[in-house]
């Protein structure tokens, strides 16, 4: 038997005062079958499975009332999955879950991916960026370690290896690695990260692979350009995710000249891999920032820098924190009267916090590397391809 711990079930929504507030209906079911008519954006196999009556379990009528006493709060389509804790047997409820341990471990993913729809996201992440930033001393040397202890942070690899001397997370969290940790291919592109393969191949004439079953655009990635999308039609993408533990520097996979940079407003959902399986057009959706990037060898690229549930900013070398106002709006910066050219492996920007970096060729300029493939860890200056000897 497997036991979750769920804060809200079956509800029934009643008005107090001017907010929209939750009520634990009489005999509620935990998980009702009407789950995806509430939450619009739900995936259709997680409401197949709710509906097939495959998630049982009730709430007795004093730790429903208890719920409600404690958990006043404002919900979007009627139901908020607060927490779920694998292996947990609380007073709250014991669940039973029934099929195999995959179809189990599916469906508590499933269940993780749509608390997202619900939860405060920008909230979170405004207060991550302010705890982050916050030189705190003794406590902000406590939050380091504990954080590098959970995430098996390496810093042998760290220039500065004592986490005592960070004056706040964000210096350690983008702190530089030692000279020579990390030594540039002489292939014609390096990767550009430390972190692990989500996907990548070729553009299906305009479209890119999030993860099976899912595609966006890359007009939809690009801000709706699509002139700008134009060029990489039929062309070769990579999106790569950095975990926590990673570095979080980000370089550059070949010489390029700066053209372009756009902020493209958006939601800020989790980049991890179970939530690119889960929420289609994440990458399209999520707030990110475009940098576009001339090669005299190798024409347009793109550089899109995603932003996430966590991630405080996002920064570059040129512009530094990239916080456009308002905030609601794309926003361009045009670089063609300035020269600000980088070399191969050369630093371009950072996140504050883990997240994803998609880049995008044009037609037959890049073939990857035969060993790169989907989920596989890379590191920052290996091989990750070459250019096609047409």
């Amino acid at each position: 038997m497997v036991h979750v711990q769920l804060i809200n079930w079956s509800v029934q929504l009643r008005r107090s005062g001017s907010r929209q507030a939750v009520r634990l209906s009489a005999g509620a079911v935990c998980v009702c079958p009407d789950f995806a008519a509430q939450v619009p954006e739900f995936d259709a196999d997680m409401a197949r499975l709710i509906a097939s009556g495959a998630v049982k379990g009730c709430l007795p009528a004093r730790t429903r009332e208890r719920c409600w006493s404690r958990f006043r709060v404002p919900v979007k389509g009627g139901l908020i999955v607060r927490n779920i804790l694998e292996g947990h047997t609380g007073r709250t409820c014991g669940l039973r879950v029934g099929g195999s341990i995959d179809a189990r471990k599916n469906l508590f993913e499933r269940l993780k991916v749509a608390s997202q729809y619900i939860l405060p996201k920008r909230g979170l992440t405004a207060f991550a960026g302010r705890v982050a930033e916050a030189e705190r001393g003794k406590l902000t040397t406590r939050l380091i370690g504990w954080f590098a202890g959970k995430y098996a942070v390496d810093m042998s690899e760290a220039q500065n290896p004592d986490i005592s001397s960070y004056n706040s997370f964000n210096a350690f969290f983008t702190r530089p690695l030692k000279a020579g940790a990390r030594p540039i291919t002489t292939a014609d592109f390096a990767c550009p990260v430390d972190g692990a393969i989500s996907q990548l191949g070729t553009i299906d004439d305009h479209r890119i692979l999030q993860a099976k079953g899912h595609f966006f655009t890359t007009t939809e990635l690009l801000g709706g350009d699509a002139a700008l999308a134009a060029k990489f039609r039929n062309g070769s993408f990579a999106n790569l995710y950095l975990s926590p533990r990673d570095y979080h520097r980000l370089h550059m996979p070949c010489d390029g000249r700066l053209t372009e940079m756009i902020y493209v407003p958006g939601s800020l959902f989790s980049v991890n891999p179970a939530t690119a399986r889960g929420v289609p057009n994440l990458f399209a959706r999520n707030e990110r920032v475009i940098c576009m990037f001339e090669s005299p060898e190798h024409g347009t690229f793109a550089m899109v820098l995603v932003g996430a549930t966590i991630v405080g900013s996002m920064a570059t070398v040129w512009h530094g924190v990239v916080k456009p106002k308002p905030a609601n709006q794309i926003t361009r910066w045009t670089y063609a009267d300035e020269n600000i050219t980088l070399e191969k492996g050369e630093e371009m920007g950072r996140f504050l916090l883990g997240s994803t970096i998609v880049m995008l060729f044009p037609q037959h300029s890049i073939a990857f590397s035969a060993d790169w493939a989907p989920e596989r860890l890379v590191r920052l200056g290996e091989t990750m391809g070459e250019r096609p000897r047409l």
